[in-house]
């Protein structure tokens, strides 16, 4: 007899209520019908496609851009009891046979395979020769070619609907704004498929922005502050950077990694796999790490650079408290950023609409880190979602942002970039404001300008802050052409003629005030024995069957083993993410550790 998706859910997941759209979604499915879902990360996307797999004859076949996490999502699932398996090509030619001997032969639930070798002709003509239950097509985004995790393999795969137009087929992605989701729909021929949106909001995460002044001693703090014993991942734009992070927080007592697109396959494999399978792990990385990563225990995500849209913050952030436990984002940026980022766009080899486009999504960006309101309501506007209340934790909302009427500096400010000729970095006129003697200023003749020296009494973070939120506010222009240089566009003449007055944030010293977490999961010292003991016992288990802590339960889970006591089998199945096969592979083990302590 046909399970049905509850009885999955409960007895293979070990969950005992859907969440969101998902019974909604696997229903359509279940039914035969193809389907869109944009769900945030950490909201259970996996299950849309894996309890149908289940419940359909036939095997689910899900297309997955992320070759190196493949092994890690076949391997949980066999810890469940589900019969799992994969294609790409890491493998030989005689494990590849043998998987698709399985599947041939109906011993296989899902397999996972890489687009680029799912659209040969071959693999075709084998997926033809048998019973397929459905297609998941993740990271649906990346069909988008105004995306930033494009793969232009997922352009192909709109031959699904031609080949196979009988088998379901379901979208899946965290990241997509409106015009996103059309080009899904469109390239994936998805016009007939029902959409799931479950909102894009992840309450547990804290959204903080601040000005990067001294960023060493900003993450630093951070990290020994909030975050001292924990996974987390750290952004940066350049490779260089990157390494340099790594290695300065490896000397500082940090167990650091780097991760780029110029390290050895080797030893991103490496890498990768220590963050996943390892505690207290930091990950430096470019955005070249991270897409599809599963690790639900990653406490923090910092950017040490500025991001170049909001659907790329939207995405790196999310792969903090993907476990519901709360955690922090951090976004340290300054007028640098900015200026590298628009020469990287002007300097790319896109079309001028796609460079156009680019720049509203760098300015979209700017416009999340200098606003004054909550961050939340902001960011999930973006993405048409909204919040009717102030969310309560964004730095926003825990430090209100104090605001000075800065008309007479930014006076000074553009009067300065109009008379050193509108051709010079922040940096420069700062230092002509402030009346700096030095080669360059000597050399221009600036010491001169009636502007010299009439901004001494600012420092020069305060002046960095003024330019900074002017280019932000769109009242200066970089010139990507010309070394960043600061340029007037019309928008500042009303202020120059004093008919507008201007009001920016003031710059705050960064404290730890707005929130105090040292800790993901919040332990009593009383219960701290057994937590521990619960925490080694995973671990162990982990090692044994060569997989990630998490595969085998969840904090969440331990959490309620914590808080409930089970001491029989009856008990220990109504724990969150303990199902029946988890049962019977570890659930004597974790008794006997409840026992020991208990008794």
């Amino acid at each position: 007899m046909m399970q049905t998706p509850h009885a999955i859910l409960k007895d293979v997941f070990g969950y005992h209520e859907f969440r969101g759209p998902q019974e909604a979604v696997i229903s359509a499915l279940v039914a035969g019908e193809d389907a869109l879902v944009l769900m945030p990360t950490g909201g259970g996307k996996s299950l849309c496609y894996q309890i149908p797999s289940l419940v359909r004859d036939g095997v689910g076949v899900v297309v997955s851009p992320l070759i190196a996490l493949m092994q890690d999502q076949v391997s949980a699932l066999h810890e469940l009891g589900v019969r799992a398996g994969f294609l790409n090509s890491t493998m030989t030619a005689q494990e590849a046979w043998q998987t698709e001997l399985a599947m041939h032969q109906g011993e296989l639930d899902l397999l996972y395979i890489a687009p680029e070798r799912l659209i040969q002709p071959r693999t075709i003509e084998m997926l033809h020769q048998v019973k397929i239950a459905l297609f998941a097509i993740d990271e649906a985004h990346c069909v988008s070619q105004w995306g930033h995790d494009f793969r232009a393999d997922y352009l192909k795969l709109d031959m699904l609907q031609r080949e196979f137009p009988s088998v379901p087929r379901i979208a899946l992605t965290a990241t997509a704004d409106v015009r996103t989701r059309e080009e899904i729909i469109t390239r994936l021929q998805l016009e007939n498929a029902q959409q799931f949106v479950n909102g894009f909001d992840r309450p547990n995460i804290q959204y903080r922005i601040q000005q990067k002044n001294t960023p060493k001693v900003q993450l630093l703090r951070f990290l020994r502050d909030e975050y001292p014993n924990h996974s987390g991942i750290i952004y940066c734009l350049s490779r260089n950077k990157v390494e340099q992070t790594a290695e300065w927080l490896s000397a500082e007592g940090f167990t650091a990694l780097p991760y780029h697109a110029g390290l050895t396959p080797q030893v991103r494999q490496k890498n990768q796999q220590r963050f996943l399978r390892e505690d207290q792990i930091i990950m430096v990385a470019t955005i070249a790490f991270g897409m599809g990563i599963d690790k639900p225990d990653v406490r923090f995500v910092a950017h040490l650079d500025l991001p170049k849209s909001i659907e790329a913050y939207y995405q790196e952030t999310g792969r903090a408290g993907r476990d519901g436990e709360p955690a922090t984002t951090l976004l340290l940026y300054g007028l640098e950023d900015v200026v590298k980022l628009r020469q990287m766009m002007s300097n790319s080899e896109g079309s001028e609409e796609f460079k156009r486009n680019e720049q509203q999504r760098l300015n979209a960006m700017l416009g999340l880190c200098e606003i004054t309101t909550c961050r939340r309501q902001t960011l999930l506007r973006y993405f048409g979602d909204t919040l009717t209340q102030a969310c309560g934790n964004c730095d926003c909302c825990l430090t209100p942002a104090q605001t000075w009427d800065a008309t007479e500096p930014v006076r000074m400010a553009l009067s300065c970039v109009y008379r050193t000729g509108q051709r010079f970095g922040a940096g420069h006129v700062i230092d002509v404001l402030r009346g700096a003697n030095n080669e360059k200023i000597n050399s221009f003749g600036h010491q001169q300008l009636s502007t010299y020296g009439i901004g001494k009494h600012l420092g020069a973070d305060e002046w960095k802050s003024i330019f900074r939120q002017l280019v932000a506010r769109g009242f200066l222009d970089v010139d990507a052409q010309a070394y960043g240089g600061l340029k007037l566009n019309d928008s500042c003449r009303a202020i120059l003629r004093g008919e507008e007055t201007v009001h920016l944030r003031r710059e705050i010293k960064a404290t730890t005030a707005a929130v105090a977490r040292r800790q993901g999961v919040t332990v009593d010292a009383e219960d701290q024995a057994l937590w521990n003991a619960l925490r080694a016992c995973r671990k162990r288990l982990a090692e044994e069957h060569g997989v990630p802590p998490y595969v085998i339960f969840h904090d969440a889970t331990l959490r309620e083993m914590l808080e409930f006591r089970p001491i029989t089998h009856d008990q220990l199945l109504s724990i969150t993410g303990v199902g029946q096969s988890k049962l019977e592979r570890f659930g004597d083990e974790f008794l006997e550790v409840i026992r020991e302590v208990e008794y």
